[in-house]
C-alpha cells in the first residue's frame, strides 16, 4: 500500500514538473514572441520614415526651376527632411512630424538617423495644415547641433530661408555661408521657409531598435558606415542620385 503510495506521488511530482515546465515554456514563447513583433514594428516604422522622406525629396528635386539649387545640394553636409508634418492651431498653435537626417560620407550618405521635430507658435491662426520640410546642413558647426539631445531652429544656430530654382543661382555664393538652409512645401508649392521655434530632438528608441547606436553615433564625424538595414537604403540612395562625391 505505502509502495503504490509512493510511486503515485512520484507520478504526480512529475506530472506536475512537466506541467510548470510546459507553461513556462509557453510563457517564454510568448515573451519572444512579443519581443519579436516589438521589433518587426519598429523595423516597419524605420522603413515607412526612409521610404515617405525619400518620396518627399525626389518630388521635389523633380520640379522643373523649383528645386534645391545644385551647387548647395552639393555643398550640404547633412540633410534632413520631415515629411508631413502637422501644424495645427485654434489661437495657440503647434507642430509635430518625424523625419530621417543622413550625414555626408565618403561616396555617399549615411544611414539615417531618426529625428522628432515639435514646436509652438502663439497667434491669430486657425486650421490643421500638413508640411514637408527640407533642411541643409551646410557646414560642421551646423552638423554639430544635430549631435546635441534638443536643438531649437533659429535659436542657437541661425537658419536662412534657402533659394529654390535654377533663377537662384546669383544669390548661391552668399547662402554658402549660412549653417542652415530651411526649405518648405505645403500644397504644392515648395519655397525656402524656416518653421520658427521648431525644436529638433533624436528618436533614439528607434534609432537604438534599428542599429543598436543612437544618432550622435550615426552622425558623429568620421564614423563609416558598415552594414546599413536594406529597409532603410532608399533615402541614403535617394540623396547619393542627386548628390554624390
Amino acid at each position: 500500500m505505502k509502495s503504490r503510495m509512493r510511486v503515485t506521488r512520484r507520478c504526480l511530482v512529475f506530472t506536475l514538473t512537466g506541467v510548470f515546465s510546459l507553461v513556462g515554456s509557453i510563457g517564454l514563447a510568448q515573451n519572444f514572441g512579443n519581443i519579436s513583433e516589438g521589433l518587426n514594428d519598429r523595423a516597419s516604422d524605420a522603413a515607412r520614415h526612409a521610404q515617405d522622406a525619400a518620396q518627399v525629396f525626389k518630388e521635389i528635386m523633380g520640379t522643373p526651376d523649383k528645386e534645391i539649387p545644385q551647387a548647395l545640394l552639393d555643398k550640404a553636409e547633412a540633410i534632413a527632411v520631415f515629411p508631413g508634418i502637422t501644424k495645427a492651431g485654434f489661437i495657440v498653435g503647434g507642430r509635430g512630424g518625424q523625419g530621417v537626417i543622413s550625414r555626408r560620407v565618403p561616396g555617399g550618405w549615411s544611414e539615417p538617423a531618426f529625428f522628432n521635430l515639435g514646436g509652438g507658435s502663439v497667434g491669430a491662426q486657425i486650421g490643421v495644415e500638413k508640411i514637408d520640410s527640407v533642411m541643409l546642413f551646410m557646414n560642421d558647426e551646423a552638423v554639430g547641433s544635430l549631435l546635441k539631445d534638443k536643438f531649437e531652429i533659429g535659436g542657437e544656430l541661425g537658419a536662412t530661408a534657402g533659394p529654390v530654382g535654377r533663377n537662384a543661382a546669383a544669390t548661391t555664393d552668399a547662402m554658402l555661408q549660412a549653417g542652415i538652409l530651411s526649405y518648405s512645401r505645403s500644397k504644392g508649392l515648395f519655397v525656402g521657409a524656416v518653421i520658427k521655434g521648431a525644436v529638433i530632438s533624436p528618436d533614439n528608441d528607434l534609432n537604438k531598435a534599428v542599429y543598436s547606436v543612437d544618432a550622435k553615433t550615426l552622425l558623429s564625424p568620421g564614423r563609416k558606415v558598415s552594414q546599413m538595414p536594406a529597409a532603410v537604403r532608399v533615402f541614403p540612395e535617394t540623396l547619393a542620385s542627386f548628390s554624390k562625391k
